[in-house]
């Protein structure tokens, strides 16, 4: 088996690497920019941090939309972080367009945020929180729900198709961390931080035949 790791210059990869080479012991496994190796690979990994409007320009200029709106389209895909955001069609950050592979938008935290003791909550979005399983999925094999993910994010995806949520998590309002369609599992959180839950979550997918 071959997975593509999307390599569009953001963020570091050498820790999805790292955790993929953990749960797929033996497969091969390739950080990539190169086009023609999305495209060839049987399994995408799509990770990255960073400004949307960035990785959306580096994605151009290292000619990698379509290798990965392809890939989206037809084999085992799996988003994490920005990866997620960039599925849908524009984000408040920087005005930006997305992918638009899922209709929605990408919005901010609202400032003014507070958990139920009153206490002010900051943005970004960054630490330990539980993800709620929205629906039943091969992917979440083997996990709790209410299992606790590693975050870092100040924007969340709204899906204007309800049916894609897959997970949710708290935090000042209930958002949307997780979204699954066909082929497509995308996460806010970052598993290949997430202990052994996020390995689970990456040994999952690696197996998974949708």
């Amino acid at each position: 088996m071959s997975i593509a790791v999307i390599d569009y210059g953001m963020g570091n990869l050498r820790s999805v690497e790292q955790a993929l080479n953990a749960t797929a012991a033996g497969e091969a496994i390739r950080v990539t920019s190169s086009p023609e190796e999305v495209m060839q690979a049987e399994r995408v990994v799509f990770p990255g941090q960073g400004a949307m409007p960035d990785c959306m320009a580096e994605l151009e200029r290292r000619n990698l939309k379509e290798a990965v709106l392809a890939a989206a389209a037809e084999k085992p895909f799996l988003g994490i972080c920005i990866g997620l955001q960039m599925l849908f069609s524009h984000s408040e950050e920087g005005d930006s367009p997305g992918l638009n592979h899922f209709m929605g938008q990408v919005v901010r935290f609202p400032d003014a945020m507070r958990a139920p003791n009153g206490e002010r909550l900051k943005v970004p979005h960054m630490g330990w929180n539980a993800v709620r399983q929205e629906v039943p999925h091969p992917l979440w094999q083997g996990i709790a729900d209410e299992a606790r993910f590693y975050f870092v994010h100040s924007y969340y995806v709204v899906p204007e198709d309800a049916s894609l949520r897959a997970g949710s998590c708290e935090y000042g309002l209930r958002f949307t961390s997780t979204v699954a369609k066909a082929n497509i599992f995308a996460v806010q959180f970052h598993p290949e931080k997430s202990a052994r839950d996020g390995l689970q979550l990456l040994s999952n997918f690696v197996r998974w035949n949708p």
